[in-house]
């Protein structure tokens, strides 16, 4: 019997490994969650509001959809992950924002970021740079982004608090 719960305590373990934190690393960063209070900062920050479109890049677990979606912006989430798109759409769900919150199990980079006028994101630092041409190319002059940890090399931001850096798209 230990034995068992040991081999599934293995497999699992392996299997969160390799979908929480290998599998998106070629494609941005490891999932890392924010906290409540950082999520309500960065929709502050991305000026999250009714009749605004935001969206967040990587969109893990749906923390920051819902602070979004409570700011009444409506929200959408970009993610590669399935597991945590399962997550996101159930806490969403349960947070009763099924209305103003959505979660695409896509990848971001092949998302069309024209449409929203603010996108929040926690990347690593290797993709910055290529993430920085994205949004220049496809964001409108005064769309907001919102970047945790990680700054753009060539941007300059509007503000910073903490960790979060707040460009305003030129």
């Amino acid at each position: 019997m230990e034995a068992a719960v040991l081999a599934v305590a293995l497999v699992l373990g392996t299997f969160a490994l390799v979908f929480l934190f290998l599998f998106p690393i070629g494609r941005g960063a490891a999932w890392v969650p924010s906290t409540p209070a950082k999520a309500v900062r960065m929709a502050v920050l991305s000026g999250a509001a009714p009749g605004r479109r935001v969206a967040d890049l990587g969109s893990g677990d749906g923390r920051v959809l819902i602070a979004l979606a409570r700011r009444g912006a409506e929200a959408h989430g970009f993610e590669v992950n399935p597991l945590l798109v399962v997550a996101s759409r159930i806490a969403i769900r349960r947070a009763g924002l099924s209305g103003r919150a959505r979660v695409h199990w896509k990848s971001f980079w092949r998302a069309d970021l024209s449409r929203f006028d603010a996108v929040t994101l926690f990347q690593g630092s290797f993709v910055m740079r290529r993430l920085e041409r994205k949004v220049r190319r496809e964001l409108r002059p005064g769309a907001r982004v919102v970047s945790d940890y990680w700054a753009f090399p060539a941007l300059e931001p509007r503000s910073r608090q903490g960790t979060l850096y707040c460009y305003v798209v030129q």
